[in-house]
């Protein structure tokens, strides 16, 4: 998924762009409107967090010339401006969301995920790998059509590792994902799920489908006979 950032603040953009990435998102940042404006139309982007008080163009403007083009990106506004005015205004324009400054990243990660959920017009029902069956409308696990009791936090790990089999996916991601917090290294938390998950997809199959890459992460896979 990729995520277009435009936001003058230097402090808030570079945290932005940072925080998104660490979440596994892509995330380009522009420093002004024109900029926004020229990525948001010529880009392939999924989502579009937007400023309102911007040099060359204001947010305004912007928001207005991509719909005017047709363009149907989702765009969430991030500004200081909190009058119920400038709410209704963004939404007015066609913004999809309106988050006021100062904010929680969390808040906002939530509000990117939901948007990016939205604009899925082709969300697969059953994810698959070998025997291994996750269903996202029943919430059931499967391994050889043998029902797999799974907690929340677990359902939604495999769930983050199914949808991006075969790469290899850091802690730092994975703990942003699925804890919505900052990897601590001294944090086992992420060690203790994946040992619980591979207990119960794993331990009594074949072939093992959680591997660890050394220094690097996990990733789920059909393994390469040897």
């Amino acid at each position: 998924m990729k995520i277009l950032i435009v936001e003058d603040e230097q402090k808030t953009g570079d945290y932005l762009k940072q925080g998104l990435s660490e979440a596994g998102f892509v995330a380009d940042l522009a420093r002004d409107g024109l900029d926004g404006l020229h990525l948001a139309l010529t880009g392939d982007y999924d989502l579009l967090v937007l400023d309102v008080m911007l040099p060359k163009l204001d947010g305004w403007q912007v928001l207005q010339e991509i719909r005017h083009k047709g363009k149907q990106l989702p765009v969430l506004f991030l500004t200081a401006r909190d009058q119920v005015e400038d709410r209704v205004k963004g939404l007015e324009y066609g913004a999809d969301d309106y988050l006021v400054k100062p904010f929680a990243f969390s808040e906002l990660l939530a509000r990117v995920r939901a948007l990016l959920r939205r604009g899925r017009t082709s969300e697969p029902e059953l994810l698959q790998i070998a025997d291994l069956e996750l269903d996202l409308l029943r919430r059931r696990v499967t391994r050889t059509g043998k029902r797999i009791d799974l907690t929340a936090k677990e359902f939604a790990l495999l769930e983050l590792l199914l949808r991006r089999q075969g790469e290899v996916l850091p802690r730092s991601l994975i703990a942003s994902q699925i804890w919505d917090m900052n990897f601590d290294s001294d944090t086992n938390v992420i060690e203790v799920a994946v040992r619980r998950l591979r207990a119960k997809i794993d331990d009594s199959f074949e072939p093992k489908l959680i591997r660890t890459v050394r220094g690097m992460g996990y990733v789920l896979e059909i393994p390469v006979p040897e």
